[in-house]
């Protein structure tokens, strides 16, 4: 005996992939990146991400925009970076 299966419809409303309040805040919010700290004397996997993150020489600045792939980048050298967070547009 085959057992049938029943699919019902659902009606769903179209989505944009994020919440409003979500998209207003990642929309709205960038980061400045500073490299206060040398990067001699530290593993080479903290200068890939420096690298990852744009920042070349000493005091080099960046503006990246505040989503959860910069915050971990950040996470893993914050003791060489400094952070400002700075309305977008």
């Amino acid at each position: 005996m085959a057992v049938e299966r029943i699919q019902t419809q659902k009606t769903q409303k179209p989505t944009t992939g994020k919440r409003p309040t979500e998209r207003a805040a990642s929309e709205a919010r960038e980061l400045r990146i500073k490299l206060v700290r040398s990067l001699i004397g530290y593993p080479c996997k903290q200068r890939e991400v420096a690298k990852g993150l744009g920042l070349r020489k000493l005091n080099s600045e960046v503006i990246r925009k505040d989503c959860p792939e910069i915050r971990g980048m950040i996470n893993k050298i914050s003791h060489l970076v400094k952070v400002e967070a700075i309305e977008g547009k």
